[in-house]
């Protein structure tokens, strides 16, 4: 930098600090701490420096006589402001919030004459780390004034980024939390626990989903998962949920349903290649026959008395691969007392022991075998099963895991 009469670049003596640091301080104090001097008198000035070189802090000093000069420096200046408050274009507090404003990533230090020491007080309650009075300050004082300011504000910047990090999470989740299914079964005869997981860290939603809603006299029971695991697949499984959950309220057939719904898929997909698996499973009130319709996706277990038995359904291709306005039923049996167990493949593709071994449909049939009989109640099944995957898995789980299990009640 070119120095004026008003404008310098000063390193602090570096011997001095050097040695000073060796003798009477910590080797945290070895940090240098930039400063930004904002001072009109140059007699004030160079004394601020030789208080400074006489310190044990290494200081890089940068000194301004005006407000309009001392702009130049605030953008992105993190060091500490050491600020007099009378200068030729600007006094007062109003140029104290000028630079909290301008330089907020600035530590700010006031300097005060002996018959301001009130403002110097003001000062502080607007938001200056501190405030020094001229004429009474020496060079310890001033370089501890500095140091601890600096710390200050970087502790006072970090638990503001905190706050707003706790704030934007709290907001996400509950706007997550909100776009999971609130399961509508309540005239019905079944019964549900729900689970989810989403394999996104710090996330509610992936892009699984389930649902069942139950309407005139028949249960509907839906459970998908869109093609990868970005925000993208569970915004759009959050839209098929949403959509599936309107058609049936609305009142389309329900061999409409799934047509319409791969519609839906197709317009709101972000990538043409996005597709969704998806079984639907209905159930009229007072009979044990429940009609199915599988896309692609893994078949439901039947859970009863101890015994597991898999859903015997020949799968068609997922949604949004081949759309085709046909949707093939088949029937099945869901006795009372029984649990149809829906789920999405996270818990499939867990590998069975270690690679390249997965669980797939039989292992996960003789793992929840396991499980029950261990006396696990169908309430805390979904957690037990999930440890017990990733115990076979070998680690964590790293797809996104819905289960809905769906009870008959033995009841007429």
């Amino acid at each position: 930098m070119t120095m004026t009469d008003t404008e310098r670049t000063w390193p602090a003596d570096a011997g001095r600090a050097a040695e000073a640091v060796m003798e009477r301080q910590s080797p945290s104090t070895a940090e240098a701490v930039d400063v930004l001097l904002v001072e009109d008198d140059t007699q004030d000035a160079f004394l601020v420096e030789e208080l400074l070189a006489d310190a044990a802090l290494d200081t890089r000093i940068t000194w301004v006589s005006s407000l309009a000069q001392a702009r130049e420096h605030f953008a992105g200046f993190r060091g500490c402001v050491l600020l007099d408050l009378n200068l030729p274009d600007a006094r007062g507090m109003e140029l104290l919030r000028e630079v909290l404003t301008t330089a907020s990533a600035a530590a700010v230090v006031v300097l005060t004459g002996f018959n301001d020491e009130h403002e110097g007080i003001a000062a502080v309650a607007a938001g200056a780390q501190d405030y020094l009075v001229k004429g009474q300050v020496d060079g310890s004082l001033l370089a501890r004034s500095l140091r601890y300011s600096v710390e200050r504000q970087r502790a006072d910047e970090n638990a503001r980024q905190l706050r707003e990090a706790e704030l934007y999470a709290r907001e996400n989740m509950r706007l997550e939390r909100g776009l999971l299914p609130q399961v509508l079964l309540d005239s019905s005869p079944l019964s549900h626990r729900s689970f989810y997981r989403p394999g996104r860290k710090r996330a509610l939603v992936g892009g699984d989903f389930y649902d069942a809603v139950q309407k005139g006299g028949t249960t509907h029971v839906l459970c998908g998962d869109v093609s990868g695991h970005g925000p993208d697949e569970a915004a759009l499984g959050v839209s098929l949920r949403i959509a599936w959950r309107a058609l049936v309220m609305g009142g389309v057939a329900e061999e409409e349903l799934l047509p319409a719904l791969e519609g839906i898929l197709i317009s709101e997909r972000a990538q043409e290649e996005m597709y969704a698996t998806l079984c639907q499973v209905s159930l009229d009130a007072g009979s044990e026959d429940a009609r199915i319709r599988l896309f692609g996706h893994p078949p439901p277990l039947v859970l009863q008395d101890g015994g597991v038995e898999e859903v015997s359904v020949a799968p068609r291709p997922p949604l949004g691969v081949f759309p085709d306005r046909e949707t093939e039923v088949e029937d099945f049996r869901l006795p009372r007392g029984a649990t149809l167990m829906l789920y999405t493949d996270g818990l499939v593709d867990a590998y069975d022991g270690s690679p390249p071994n997965r669980l797939e449909v039989g292992g996960l049939r003789r793992m929840v075998g396991d499980v029950l009989a261990r006396g696990t109640s169908i309430v805390d099944l979904p957690e037990h099963l999930v440890d017990e995957a990733e115990h076979y898995n070998g680690g964590p789980l790293q797809d996104d895991v819905a289960m809905l299990l769906i009870t008959h009640e033995d009841r007429p």
